[in-house]
């Protein structure tokens, strides 16, 4: 009998190219789970059965914040990805790190006051741009 029949624990991860980008990917998707797990809470708090997506202003600041961050992850993780291969991987792990406290920043204000998600919103949009140009320097000079 294996004690250990998928590998669980015994997989070599050393050959992983990329392991501080895997692990803020992770961060990213638990993060993304957090805020979902949020929605469903405020869903049942509000008594807002699913489909609906309106509701008190409290219960859509916390879809709002969800909503955003999936927004964001569309644009987040290739830019992520392509900047640790074509730059380097603890320089894009390092920004997405940056990234995760900046919309945990946007939640937080977000479901104070709508008004106060900015600093969030822009931190995230600017690591976003430093992702970006780093992807497109490192891969124009990899031609």
């Amino acid at each position: 009998m294996l004690i250990d029949p998928w590998n669980v624990f015994t997989a070599n991860f050393g050959t992983m190219p990329k392991p501080y980008t895997a692990f803020v990917t992770l961060l990213d998707i638990l993060l993304y789970v957090i805020l979902m797990v949020r929605v469903g809470g405020a869903r049942r708090k509000h008594q807002i059965d699913a489909p609906t997506t309106t509701g008190p202003v409290e219960f859509m600041r916390v879809l709002r914040v969800h909503a955003n961050t999936t927004e964001q992850l569309v644009m987040h993780l290739p830019l992520l990805w392509i900047a640790a291969f074509a730059m380097d991987d603890v320089f894009a792990a390092a920004f997405g790190a940056v990234w995760i406290l900046a919309r945990i920043l946007y939640a937080r204000g977000y479901y104070r006051k709508a008004r106060s998600r900015h600093k969030g919103f822009l931190i995230g949009m600017i690591v976003n741009l430093i992702l970006f140009i780093g992807a497109m320097a490192g891969t124009i000079a990899s031609f």
